[in-house]
Formats: C-alpha cells, structure tokens, sequence
C-alpha cells in the first residue's frame, strides 16, 4: 500500500425529508447570501425547490437563483454563476441536483474567488481556495456530494475535462433516498453504471497488496449488482435507494482508493463521448468499459480474473486464467445491458465515422500530449482500437 493523505470533512444529513434542513446547514458552515444551483425541470416541478427556499427564509438567509445546468455541465453557465456571485457578493452555494450541478457549483465557487480563468483548474492547476458549498442531492450517480472533483464541458471545442481540490468538497451533503424515487428507469441505470465505474477504476491498480480496498469495492459491487434490478423493477424502493445513494458517495469519496494508484482511462475515453454525442455519462461508461477492460486484460490478467471469482462468481480456471478474466468482464457487460443500458456506439447514439476525431481531442485537445496514462499507457493507436471496439 501506498503512503496517502485522506481528508473528507463533509457533513452528510441522510434520509427522509433531509432538504428541510437546507437552511439550518447553510448556516451552520457559514454562509448569509446563497446562490441556489439547480438545473430545472423535476426540482421546479416536484416542490423541491420551493421547499429549499422555504427552508433558506425560516432560517432569515437572503438568495439569489441561477437554474439552467444540462446534463455534461457546460463553460458558460459557469461563467453566468460567477458574475452573479460576484455582483450579489454571495458566500455560499446551494447545489440542488445532481452530479451536473454539483460540478457546475464548485465550478462557480472556485471561479469566483480566483483572478484568472476558471478553466485553469480543467487545465491541471490544483483547486486551493473557493467558497463553500453545499448540496441536495436528486440522483446517486457521480458521487459529487462527497468529492473533491468536478467535471466541467469548455464549448469552446466540446472539451470535457476535470478538475480538483480538497477546497471544493461539499461542506455538507443533504441525501434523502426519497428524491431519486420518480427517476426514470434509464437516469437510475446510468446512475448506477456511474457508481460501478467509479469502483472499477480504483480496482484497475498496479499497486500490491491493497486487501482492505480491493475488499471495500468488491462489497460495494456487489452491493450495486444486488440492488440494482431491485431498484429498476420497483423504483419505489425506498431501501434499495437508500443503499445505492450511500454506495455512490463512498464509491466516489475516496475511501476506497487511498494507497493505491487509479485507473480512469475509462472516464477519460468516455468523456469524448458525452463531449461530442451530449449522451448521458453512465450510458457512455457502459460502452466504453468492457472495450476498455478487454484492451487492459493482458496488462494483468490476474486482476481481471480476481474480480470475475469475487464480483461476478466465475469459476477460476488456473490452467488458463485468461479465460475467467474474460468471463468476468462479459458477466458485468451483461449486467449493464440487463439494466437497460446501451452495447455499442450505434446504440449510444454515435458514429463510428467520427473515431479519428474523438482520438484527436482525447490525446491532443486542450493541451493534450498525445498519450493517457492510468492501469496502462495509451497512445493513439492503442485509443483508436478501443474506440473501434465500441462498434
């Protein structure tokens, strides 16, 4: 294992009718003038909204409203959050939402606070200062309500990329299982693909003997694998919600990836995707993940076949364990097709004629250096014969 600093002070509020104590919280950690975040649609639509508000005045705390976020968060809403909070003089942000507000919250609360451009910290430069921010949470998915990161799309050439900082973790995360329960069946698949590639991309390590997170992922796998079709044939559920929210946030706080190195090729290969086709991320993650996995496989068969025994319940073939790796990455292809997500690029909506242009923007886009490095080094044949994979 390796050396690691953990720090995740977020103050989680979990269960029913949580939102109620929006106002309570925001005053808690600080803040006197929020801007409420929220994308539209459900959280106008289903009081939420109008509950968050309420809850903001009991409590005498002034706001202001920007509505607005799309799925794949884009620059220039980011850049409208902070001129407004710049020009109300706001101290704390409000996201209500999901992973996309959330990411385009700390966006805002790291832009406002900073001199330069806030695509400077899409660009590799370390998030250290930003105001607070808080969330309410309406899908389990990216686990953005616990993290450090957020993911941001640049229109200016559809560049979708991440940034990070301790400064960005949600001073408190409000997750009441309740919300998510009028999902649609395919946002609730994606949010679950969501929170198994997050676990997958910490199992992809190069590093030995990590028994304590390679067991954390595994429980939390098999635990999405459970209360995944739970969820899916009755979205009611309130307790299969309930474990898939908190499996998302610690899928994605952090907890299971200290001491090890990561992989994310996934993550960075499928954003060219939801980049350029404005599909849904979990969708993308579940055409590109056994494309990327099967490309992986030789590096460290092994690990492959690990999970497939653990995860999946493969028998292990100890003469030829290349075929239980195989057997394993084919179960959780399965898996994500029987929860209704898509197999390949033309079920997603893509178009195989554009591989050169997604390889082009993921290798040397915004400043790329022709290679992605995580379980593998990739470079642009490697990249082109994943994505060609997908067909």
């Amino acid at each position: 294992m390796q050396n690691f600093d953990f720090y995740s002070p977020t103050y989680f509020a979990f269960g029913k009718d949580t939102e109620n104590r929006a106002g309570e919280l925001v005053k808690r950690f600080g803040g006197s003038k929020v801007l409420i975040h929220y994308g539209g649609g459900s959280v106008v639509r289903s009081g939420l909204l109008d509950r968050v508000k309420a809850s903001l005045e009991k409590e005498g705390l002034a706001f202001v409203e920007l509505g607005g976020v799309k799925p794949n968060p884009r620059s220039g809403l980011v850049y409208e959050g902070i001129d407004l909070c710049k020009k109300e003089n706001v101290d704390f942000i409000l996201a209500v939402g999901g992973g996309s507000t959330i990411d385009s919250s700390k966006a805002i609360a790291a832009g406002t606070v900073y001199d330069g451009d806030f695509w400077d910290f899409y660009q590799g430069k370390r998030i250290e200062k930003a105001l607070p921010v808080g969330t309410i949470l309406t899908i389990a998915a990216a686990g953005s309500e616990g993290s450090p990161d957020s993911v941001i799309t640049k229109e200016d050439g559809m560049f979708k990329r991440g940034a990070s900082g301790d400064a960005i973790r949600p001073k408190f995360s409000i997750l009441n299982p309740a919300l998510t329960q009028t999902l649609p069946p395919y946002q609730t698949a994606c949010g679950i693909t969501d929170i198994m590639a997050h676990l997958y991309e910490r199992y992809l390590t190069n590093t030995k003997e990590v028994e304590v997170t390679d067991r954390l992922i595994e429980g939390l796998l098999l635990t999405m694998i459970h209360e995944g079709p739970r969820v899916i044939s009755d979205p009611f559920n309130y307790e299969a919600r309930a474990n898939i929210m908190w499996a998302g946030m610690v899928a994605h706080n952090n907890t299971c990836g200290v001491g090890r190195s990561q992989d994310w090729l996934s993550h960075m290969i499928e954003h060219e995707l939801s980049a350029l086709y404005d599909c849904a991320h979990g969708a993308g993650l579940a055409v590109t993940m056994p494309a990327v996995h099967t490309f992986e496989m030789p590096h460290n068969v092994m690990r492959f076949a690990q999970a497939a025994v653990r995860i999946w319940g493969c028998q292990m073939d100890f003469e030829h364990p290349e075929i239980t790796a195989k057997a394993g990455i084919d179960a959780f292809r399965r898996f994500l097709i029987s929860i209704g997500m898509p197999e390949d690029l033309e079920s997603l909506g893509a178009d195989s004629d554009d591989i050169p242009k997604l390889v082009n923007s993921l290798l040397y886009g915004d400043g790329g250096s022709g290679k992605i490095s995580g379980f593998v080094t990739l470079d642009e044949d490697s990249c082109t014969k994943i994505y060609k994979m997908m067909v």
